[in-house]
C-alpha cells in the first residue's frame, strides 16, 4: 500500500476515568502519539466523548482527537454539528468524529430513543442532515425524522470534516460506502476486514463514490499476559464463531500479528486500547516502544 499512510491511535482503558483524562492528555502529547479515541460509555466512569475531545483538544496543540464511537441516532444532527464545528473552530485538523447506530450496552439503548424499528433510516437521515449543516450556507430539510427551515451553523469547517462510521453488519457497511468517508470497525478478523473494507468500496462505486484508501481502520485491544477471562466472555458473547484470540491480542507479539494482518486486508489506521486491568500508565509505556515505530 505504496504512499498511504500507517497511523495508530490509543483508545482509553474501560477502567480510565475522566478524573484520568488530564494525565493520559498530557502524556500523548509529549510522546508524540497521532490520536486519542473516547468511547460512548455513558454508564461508566469515562468522560463523555464531546466533553472529553473539548478538554483534550484545549490541553494540545498538535494531538488528534475522535469519537470510538459515538451514537448518532438519538441525537439532534443539527446540534451535533454545532459541536463539531464549534470543536474544530477551535483546534483545526484535529477531529475525528466516528459515529455508530446504537449503544454496545442493551442498558443504554433507551438513552438515544427513535421511533421504534426506524433506527437504520433515522441514521441515514441524521448523517444527510449533519453533512449538510456542516457543509452548506444555510439548510431547508424536509425528511421523515427531521424538518430545519435556514439552519446554519458558523463557522463551518474548512476543510469540510471527514465523517466517518462504525459498524460491521452489511447494512453498516452499506450505509459507510453511500454516506461516509471513512470506516473504524472493530470485532471483525483480519479477513473479515477485507471484506468488509471491499463491500464498502463496492457500495461506494454503486452511490458514485470513492472512499480514500488510508480511510479504513480498526479499533482493537492488547492485553499483557492472555487474554483475560471477562474480556474473552465478552468477546464470545459478541462473537460466539470465532475465537477471542483472533479479535483480541493476549500479548504485544499478537497484537503485531494481528496488526500485520490487518494491513494486509487494506486497513492503515487503527486505535488500540488496554484489555483487562493493565495500568494505563505501563500500556502507554508499551504503545510508544512497540507501535509509534510502526507509522509510517
Amino acid at each position: 500500500m505504496e504512499g498511504v499512510k500507517i497511523r495508530i491511535g490509543v483508545g482509553l482503558g474501560r477502567t480510565t476515568s475522566a478524573a484520568d483524562l488530564p494525565g493520559v492528555v498530557e502524556r500523548l502529547e509529549t510522546a508524540g502519539v497521532d490520536s486519542l479515541w473516547l468511547s460512548e460509555l455513558v454508564y461508566s466512569a469515562q468522560v463523555e466523548p464531546f466533553v472529553g475531545m473539548a478538554y483534550a483538544l484545549a490541553r494540545t496543540t498538535r494531538l488528534k482527537v475522535g469519537t470510538g464511537v459515538a451514537i448518532l441516532p438519538g441525537r439532534h444532527p443539527v446540534l451535533v454539528a454545532k459541536q463539531l464545528a464549534s470543536i474544530a473552530a477551535l483546534a483545526p485538523k484535529r477531529v475525528l468524529p466516528v459515529f455508530g447506530l446504537e449503544p454496545a450496552r442493551l442498558e443504554e439503548r433507551v438513552l438515544f430513543p427513535v421511533t421504534p424499528g426506524r433506527r437504520g433510516a433515522v441514521f441515514d437521515e441524521s448523517l444527510r442532515l449533519l453533512r449538510a449543516t456542516l457543509e452548506e450556507p444555510s439548510v431547508d430539510f424536509v425528511g421523515e425524522f427531521y424538518t430545519v427551515v435556514s439552519a446554519t451553523v458558523r463557522p463551518r469547517p474548512d476543510p469540510p470534516l471527514d465523517i466517518w462510521l462504525g459498524g460491521r453488519a452489511p447494512a453498516a457497511l452499506s450505509r459507510v460506502g453511500r454516506l461516509a468517508d471513512g470506516w473504524l470497525g472493530s470485532f471483525l478478523t483480519p479477513a473479515e476486514a477485507r471484506v468488509a473494507r471491499e463491500t464498502i468500496q463496492a457500495a461506494a462505486a454503486e452511490a458514485g463514490r470513492e472512499i480514500e484508501p488510508d480511510h479504513y481502520g480498526v479499533s482493537l485491544s492488547v492485553a499483557v499476559d492472555g487474554i483475560p477471562a471477562e474480556i474473552a466472555a465478552a468477546s464470545r458473547a459478541r462473537r460466539p464463531d470465532v475465537d477471542p484470540a483472533e479479535l483480541v491480542a493476549g500479548t504485544w507479539p499478537a497484537l503485531h500479528r494481528l496488526l500485520e494482518g490487518y494491513v494486509e486486508a487494506g486497513l492503515t489506521k487503527f486505535v488500540v486500547r488496554p484489555a483487562g486491568a493493565q495500568p494505563f500508565e505501563e500500556f502507554l509505556d508499551r504503545f510508544v516502544t512497540e507501535l509509534m515505530p510502526l507509522e509510517t
